[in-house]
């Protein structure tokens, strides 16, 4: 037995010795490689595991709706339609196509201002080919968001994501009516986030996204991979007129919080600081004695503006507004219109190498602002020898009415420009008043060229300019 037993033993280890060397000693002896087939390959699914996007689809397209409105424009009075025998100018009927999203199911729907703009009749068609008369409930131009309203309940509506939280790279959908094709499906990613200056409304936040939007995509929804609206797509950047892979959508949380006031008060109400800002370019925040060439630079107040009575000076520069971090005018800009009139915010402000947090008690957005509201002012990194090719004179009360600024303005007055110069080509115009240089103020001729002589050994020189009623800071740079 005791044999039988160690046989068995001596025959197991045997195995066990010939496995190891086979397989760790193969390759040493020549031994053919084994094939394992094909490498495994790692799918990363969509969100529930779906391979495709189609349960997506079917679940957003009955809360996507198409708009046809119906607005009478003016003909021309001249080349077609004007010979001899015409009548003058005629009004004449034109269709304007768009989409639209479902908010509620008592027939609430978001679309964009301009597909509805001075429109006549509103025509609302579903997914299921009813139609309805559509009724404004509010619109603001200054996003690009309109209010609809239909007589229908029990409707399919859209569910809300939040756009603060997506990502560029992110997969998806944009979903509308192009060139009147109903319910056309296109999926992209997301190209960037922050999208601002564009100049298609005053106030932008855009999503960027590769996903094809068309004409008639106009108040679509651009959807996430979970079925959410992130986005109302508004725009494309296109020099055909057709897709081109950069288009535009309004960021959903900005969307929503527009369409409830619409829905509450039939406008928007927005918050006011009563500041002109400007981007902060590395070379003036040298000048600022900034470290970084982060936040808004404040160029110019509205006099009793809440900045001016909070104590917010020219020359400072806001980095975090209500505890959230201002990366540009105009971030800044849409954080002062959400938080609305009335609350009191704290502001954190460089003055130079000072730090100081200010509370700002916020109005409300006036609705005759013309010069004084929160805009951008141009962009002035001018790369030039400081003052050639420029002649200056005195401003006198004579050129302050003609230049239409209020009176008692003070500085020198930009008479003429080599347009061949560098003060040319580099931007400054002819009537642009110098109102500061070197942040020192400038109330005569004799002011100007004492500064002129200081400064002619540094290799840059900061002036504050007023260019028909709005400051803005510019650095030239000396040869």
């Amino acid at each position: 037995m005791k044999k039988t037993l160690w046989a068995i033993g001596l025959l197991l280890l045997g195995c066990l010795a010939g496995w190891f060397v086979f397989y760790h000693f193969g390759n040493i002896i020549g031994l053919p490689e084994r094939r394992y087939g094909p490498p495994r390959q790692v799918v990363i699914p969509f969100t529930g595991g779906a391979k495709d996007f189609s349960g997506i689809v079917k679940a957003v397209s009955p809360s996507v709706v198409n708009i046809s409105s119906q607005r009478l424009v003016r003909s021309g009075d001249t080349h077609e339609g004007m010979g001899p025998f015409s009548s003058g100018p005629r009004m004449l009927s034109e269709q304007s196509l768009g989409s639209g999203v479902i908010v509620s199911p008592d027939g609430y729907i978001i679309t964009n201002y301009h597909v509805i703009e001075d429109s006549e009749n509103i025509t609302v068609t579903l997914l299921d080919n009813r139609d309805f008369d559509g009724r404004i409930i509010g619109t603001d131009p200054k996003s690009d968001i309109a209010l609809l309203k239909i007589d229908a309940s029990g409707l399919p509506a859209i569910i809300w994501g939040d756009s603060d939280a997506i990502e560029p790279g992110q997969f998806v959908l944009a979903i509308g009516n192009p060139f009147s094709l109903s319910h056309t499906i296109t999926m992209g990613i997301i190209s960037a986030v922050g999208r601002a200056n564009v100049g298609i409304a005053d106030y932008e936040d855009f999503i960027q996204t590769d996903a094809a939007i068309n004409p008639g995509n106009s108040g679509g929804p651009l959807v996430n991979v979970d079925g959410q609206v992130i986005g109302i797509n508004t725009a494309i950047f296109s020099k055909s007129g057709g897709y081109q892979g950069i288009g535009f959508a309004v960021p959903s949380n900005m969307a929503r919080e527009i369409m409830e006031q619409l829905k509450t008060n039939g406008k928007v109400i927005r918050g006011w600081l009563g500041v002109t800002m400007q981007d902060l370019t590395p070379g003036l925040a040298d000048k600022f004695g900034l470290a970084v060439a982060e936040g808004a630079l404040i160029s110019d107040l509205a006099p009793g503006s809440p900045a001016s009575k909070a104590g917010i000076r020219r020359g400072d520069t806001i980095v975090r507004f209500g505890g959230k971090t201002v990366e540009s005018p105009a971030s800044l800009k849409n954080m002062v219109a959400e938080t609305g009139p009335g609350r009191v915010v704290r502001v954190e402000v460089l003055r130079g190498r000072q730090k100081l947090h200010i509370r700002v008690a916020l109005g409300q957005y006036p609705v005759d602002l013309a010069q004084n509201e929160e805009l951008m002012a141009p962009r002035a990194q001018i790369h030039m020898s400081a003052f050639s090719g420029l002649g200056v004179v005195d401003l006198t009360r004579d050129i302050t009415r003609q230049l239409g600024l209020p009176a008692g303005e003070k500085g020198v007055v930009i008479s003429d420009v080599d347009e061949d110069s560098p003060s040319g080509t580099g931007g400054l115009r002819r009537g642009d008043v110098i109102e500061e240089v070197e942040r020192r103020p400038i109330r005569t001729l004799s002011d100007f060229n004492a500064m002129v002589r200081r400064v002619e050994t540094q290799k840059s020189v900061l002036l504050l300019i007023n260019r028909a009623g709005r400051r803005s800071y510019v650095l030239l740079k000396q040869d």
